[in-house]
């Protein structure tokens, strides 16, 4: 089982906006709730997650493989009642607009229709301080109902995929596709599971709303890396 990765290399343009913030001294932006879905298929050895690869273009992510999911919208605030999600830590009508975006997302994007009593909470993440665009994302399971088919179903995105979470880290560790860091650690946490029902044993044992916050950190030989517990 490969390690669950708990820093990550500033380069680029993140290291770039990291350095711009710290010398501004301005407040952080608040993070925008969002929920994002990691869709399960069994298969015959285990199983495969689907991910789609963000279009060129878009602002946040572009080319990166990701699953579906975004913000919830005002929209979300209203409609038919959905389960209760103790677990999330939310106020009861932020944890249903919660759910109902997950479930309109996904929707949107794969063309997949959920009820919001499947899912499953497994995670928290927030986007690290120096950002321009912040976000408080949930990552809330489901498995893929019978008779349903996920495609590219939004502009958002070119291409899908299904690999099981191995498989999608050796791509990413080889460079063939490019991972945001939850995303590396999710799959890298469900790779340690051999079947779907035993990732849905495992969340049920999960605090979900813990949250994840990367923080910059500067290691002895002076390379700077997101961290995070």
């Amino acid at each position: 089982m490969s390690e669950v990765p708990t820093r990550w290399p500033l380069t680029g343009p993140l290291l770039q906006r990291a350095r711009q913030f710290a010398a501004a001294g301005t407040p952080p932006v608040a993070p925008r709730l969002a929920a994002t879905v990691p869709l399960l298929l069994p298969a015959e050895e285990g199983f495969q997650v689907f991910l789609l690869r963000r279009a060129a273009g878009l602002a946040f992510a572009a080319g990166v493989y990701a699953f579906p999911g975004g913000t919830v919208d005002p929209s979300d605030r209203y409609g038919e009642p959905v389960p209760a999600r103790p677990a999330l830590r939310l106020p009861a009508e932020e944890a249903a607009a919660l759910l109902r975006a997950a479930v309109r997302e996904v929707a949107e994007e794969t063309g997949v229709r959920l009820d919001p009593a499947d899912l499953v909470p497994w995670a928290r993440w927030i986007t690290p301080e120096f950002e321009p665009r912040r976000y408080d994302t949930y990552f809330l399971l489901s498995v893929l109902p019978p008779g349903q088919r996920a495609v590219v179903a939004s502009g958002e995105a070119d291409r899908a995929v299904w690999w099981r979470p191995a498989e999608a880290l050796a791509r990413a560790g080889a460079g063939e596709v490019a991972l945001l860091p939850p995303t590396r650690v999710l799959l890298t946490e469900l790779a340690s599971h051999n079947s779907v029902p035993e990732v849905l044993a495992a969340a049920a044992e999960r605090d979900p709303a813990r949250p994840v916050l990367p923080t910059v950190a500067v290691s002895a030989g002076g390379t700077p890396y997101l961290v995070w517990e």
